[in-house]
Formats: structure tokens, C-alpha cells, sequence
């Protein structure tokens, strides 16, 4: 039998709202959410209740209850004998689910750009001026991390909260893979321009050339994550590579 996947060392975790009663279920679920999210527990991670209880100085109840809604939303999965982990998807899943995320943000896009106030024009600015930062400090994980910002701020507006829930649940699961970390520079540099494209469309109110920039931006991310590599642990086995 395969050992089981340690826990890695943490971060400093945020501290409770309440110091003497300690962590609550709801804040335990809300770190590991996000060690998960900006990837300090990549896929494959181990996540032994025992280490995570005395992390959080807590009994194993509130640690298992928060797994098991990780379960649910596609971040943690239980394997019997094993245990917990972080979810470990194969290239082929990931693919998938950036279709999953093409189609659901086309939807949103097109609700959006009629809808958006000046509020929402200039948070698009913002986020657009931080992923300009990262690329100009090649601050790969801030790259990454804003790039999901950006697209997020474009299709809040579109008055679709369920559409833009799905497609923040599909980019959730994606995000332990880190794609954008693992991109090249000049990858990074190309998606940026597209960025820009967006950027510009939206302000203008054009949905059409927004949706035509978004399509363009698919298929060269479509072009990254096929480049992305497959043999460093990053993805689990595909059913083909296991037959060989």
C-alpha cells in the first residue's frame, strides 16, 4: 500500500476572531479554503485530521465537517484507507473544466457589459493595473491570483449571481493546479494582452468584441494548459496512462 501524503508545512494561519474560545468550524473551513485556493496545499496534499486538529487547536470533529464540504465543493477528496486530500485532476479534467468556464463566463459577459456602472469600470481598472504590475515584476503567483480577480470583476455585474457561482465553484477546483504559475513568461505576457483587449471592450460597452477578445483568450489558455507538464505530479493519471 502506497504511504499516505504528509501534511506540508503551513503558513502562518489567521488567527481566530476570538482568540480565547479559539477557532470555530466556520473559520477552519474558511482557512483551508483558502491554503487550498492561493496554493500553499498543492494537489495530492495530505490532509490528516490529526495534523490539521492540532494546527487549529481543535478536536477532529470541526476539521472533518469543514473536509467534508471541501468534498462537496470540489477542493478535497476522501479515498478509503488513504484519507483526505487536496483533489488531484487529470490534464484531461482540467481541460474540461475550462470549457465548463468558457461557456458559463460567455453567458455572464454578455449580461454584463450593459449592466456595469462606473463602480464596476473602475474595479475592472484596478485589478487590470495589478495583473499589469505582476507581469512587469514577473510575480508569477500574484499573476495568478489576480488574473481570477479580473475576469471576476467583469462578469459580477451581469445579474447572474447563479451563473457566476458556477463558474467561481468550476474555477475553484481548477485553482490548486496553479496554471497560470506554471505558465511561461511569454505566456503569461501573450494572455495579458488579451487582458487588455477585455479591458478596453468592457469600458466601451461593446459586447461583441468583449465576447470575441474572451474567445481568443480560450483558446491561447487552451494552448497553455496543453504545454503545462504531466509528469512532475501536478495531475493524477489519466485511465490511458495507466493502462501503459
Amino acid at each position: 500500500m502506497p504511504s499516505r501524503p504528509r501534511l506540508p508545512r503551513l503558513p502562518q494561519l489567521t488567527p481566530p476572531l476570538d482568540a480565547h474560545r479559539g477557532y470555530s468550524q466556520h473559520e477552519i473551513l474558511a482557512e483551508l479554503r483558502r491554503l487550498i485556493l492561493e496554493g500553499n496545499l498543492p494537489p495530492g496534499t495530505g490532509m490528516p485530521l490529526g495534523e490539521l486538529a492540532r494546527q487549529f487547536d481543535v478536536s477532529a470533529i470541526p476539521v472533518r465537517e469543514s473536509l467534508q464540504t471541501l468534498i462537496g465543493e470540489g477542493l478535497v477528496e476522501h479515498r478509503p484507507n488513504f484519507g483526505y486530500q487536496v483533489t488531484l485532476l487529470t490534464a484531461e479534467e482540467l481541460r474540461e473544466l475550462y470549457v465548463v468556464r468558457e461557456s458559463l463566463e460567455a453567458a455572464a459577459l454578455a449580461a454584463a457589459v450593459p449592466r456595469a456602472t462606473a463602480d464596476d469600470h473602475e474595479l475592472a481598472r484596478e485589478t487590470h493595473a495589478r495583473l499589469e504590475r505582476a507581469i512587469l515584476t514577473e510575480n508569477a503567483l500574484a499573476y495568478h491570483r489576480e488574473t481570477r480577480n479580473f475576469h471576476l470583476a467583469l462578469v459580477r455585474p451581469s445579474g447572474m449571481p447563479r451563473v457566476v457561482h458556477m463558474l467561481e465553484y468550476a474555477w475553484n477546483i481548477t485553482e490548486p493546479v496553479q496554471p497560470m504559475v506554471h505558465a511561461s513568461t511569454a505566456d503569461r505576457v501573450v494572455l495579458h494582452a488579451d487582458h487588455s483587449k477585455q479591458l478596453a471592450a468592457f469600458l466601451a460597452r461593446d459586447a461583441d468584441a468583449l465576447l470575441l477578445a474572451t474567445g481568443a483568450h480560450h483558446e491561447r489558455l487552451n494552448g497553455v494548459l496543453s504545454r503545462l507538464p504531466t509528469d512532475t505530479g501536478l495531475f493524477a493519471e489519466s485511465a490511458g496512462q495507466k493502462d501503459i
